[in-house]
């Protein structure tokens, strides 16, 4: 036994003050970290630049999940590593301000606040509110209308934009606990209704132009309607089901409040506010869906509505209102964070993974219908844990799938379709998705990333076993053969 004087000199030793200070779960993010050197270190193809990269990238997103450090500065702090490790130039920090994803968030945020302050919110959280016998009631309003917006709103960004001040005004209705189901809820159904229509995410259309111009075929969109709105309500109902599940308080059913009463504000006619609100809002869906013919993308559309709410005398709100509504700690985020993607495919990590997933794919190239399915459905929906960009998904994947098609002999319209199914799963992780980023760490109404892996670790495999089920019964039954 060791004496006292020894217990103390061992207690105060520097190794031991060391070890102690730290707490096991710091030891297990840095023991996480140490396993990320090693393994990447080993993985011959990859090289200086894309190691580093991929690096980066498994720390953010580990800290992001395990940690309570402000997510804007881990991906800050983690692009500037990029840097220093001369992995990266100094303009990808710089730069990471001009991604599209940025200003049409900046816009977003604008557009919400208009919609705040003319009234509209109000109007539309009174709507719902009046027509709802209880909380679990408006869960599957908010649903409803969420998967209604996929068919005239061809962008889940857009759709994320306008429901995001209905979904604040709502959450003053509620506890933290169900505000945090609500952000949550929010973004995931408006990912799992984009499957209902062609129109549903720019990566569609990408990958239905890279079908016509390379074998020839192509999908409707009556086509793409019967087989996608089915497959589209079952996830959805699904989702909200989990989200209830996991997230939305036992006796939140119990109360209703005050809200629930149909009040004379409700009935009101509309004030000069909101009719100008709703004149912008019916032009920017407009623009939105006219993307192919003007050739403004979504991002300048939105920021040409935010300029026309603020327009001095004529606009709904002031310049000063407009810069306060905007979360620029989250821009900031955002934007690191997309930028921290956005190196993965520039310096070569995406293009790695790529092809690792082919040579897995042609492994099974001589495998029955049920395996070729299965592994299209989970390669595809995993792609979003290491591919944040929606269309760039598409980009890097479509072409492959095609030619993956062709030789093993298979109908290539029906992989791209299953592959573009696939691909709009982005639940995991907030930087996956843009509706989902709007929602994440944003004042009252905003979730933990934690909350994602939760969710993400039950709805996947679901998602992944109802892409298998729909195409050996519905599906088959309306006509999709591989």
């Amino acid at each position: 036994m060791m004496t006292r004087a020894e217990k103390h000199a061992h207690a105060h030793r520097p190794l031991t003050r060391l070890v102690s200070r730290f707490t096991k779960k710091t030891w297990a993010i840095l023991g996480v970290h140490i396993l990320f050197l090693l393994a990447i270190g080993l993985i011959e193809n990859l090289d200086y630049s894309a190691k580093v990269s991929l690096f980066a990238f498994l720390s953010a997103m580990t800290l992001w999940i395990a940690t309570k450090i402000p997510a804007g500065f881990v991906a800050i702090a983690l692009l500037i590593f990029i840097v220093l490790m001369k992995a990266g130039s100094q303009e990808l920090l710089y730069h990471s301000l001009a991604e599209e994803v940025v200003w049409l968030m900046v816009g977003s945020f604008i557009i919400g606040e208009a919609v705040k302050q003319s009234g509209l919110a109000e109007r539309f959280t009174r709507s719902i509110l009046s027509r709802a016998k209880n909380k679990n009631s408006i869960l599957a309003g908010v649903t409803s209308i969420l998967f209604a917006s996929a068919f005239f709103i061809p962008s889940t960004s857009g759709r994320a934009a306008l429901s995001m001040p209905i979904i604040k005004q709502l959450g003053k209705k509620f506890s933290k606990k169900e505000q945090s189901a609500l952000a949550v809820l929010a973004p995931i159904v408006i990912l799992m209704s984009t499957s209902a229509t062609l129109i549903g995410a720019g990566s569609h259309l990408i990958g239905i132009g890279l079908l016509e111009s390379t074998v020839d075929q192509t999908i409707s969109y009556v086509q793409w309607f019967i087989w996608g709105v089915p497959f589209a309500i079952i996830t959805t109902l699904f989702t909200a089901i989990i989200v209830k599940w996991m997230l939305w308080p036992r006796n939140a059913s119990k109360f209703t409040g005050q809200a629930m009463e149909v009040t004379a504000e409700a009935k009101k006619t509309f004030n000069v506010k909101e009719r100008k609100t709703v004149i912008l809002i019916t032009l920017l869906i407009f623009g939105w869906m006219a993307e192919s013919i003007h050739g403004y993308d979504i991002a300048f559309v939105t920021m040409i509505g935010a300029v026309f709410v603020m327009l001095p005398s004529f606009g709904v709100i002031s310049w000063k209102d407009g810069m306060k509504s905007v979360s620029w700690n989250l821009i900031v985020f955002v934007a690191a964070a997309t930028a921290l993607g956005k190196v993965l495919v520039d310096n070569g990590a995406v293009a790695w993974i790529e092809k690792e997933l082919f040579s897995v794919l042609r492994l099974v190239e001589h495998g029955n219908e049920w395996l070729i399915v299965l592994i299209i459905a989970i390669v595809t929906t995993t792609s979003h844990l290491y591919i944040t960009s929606h269309t760039t998904r598409a980009v890097v994947f479509i072409p492959g799938l095609i030619l993956f098609s062709e030789t093993i002999g298979v109908n290539p319209a029906t992989v791209v379709f299953l592959s573009l199914i696939g691909m709009n799963y982005c639940v995991t992780f907030p930087v996956s998705s843009k509706a989902l980023l709007l929602f994440y760490e944003e004042g009252d109404v905003s979730f933990d990333a934690k909350h994602l892996v939760k969710i993400s670790a039950v709805l996947m495999p679901l998602y992944i076993m109802a892409m298998v089920l729909f195409y050996f019964t519905f599906w088959k039954w309306m006509g999709m053969e591989l």
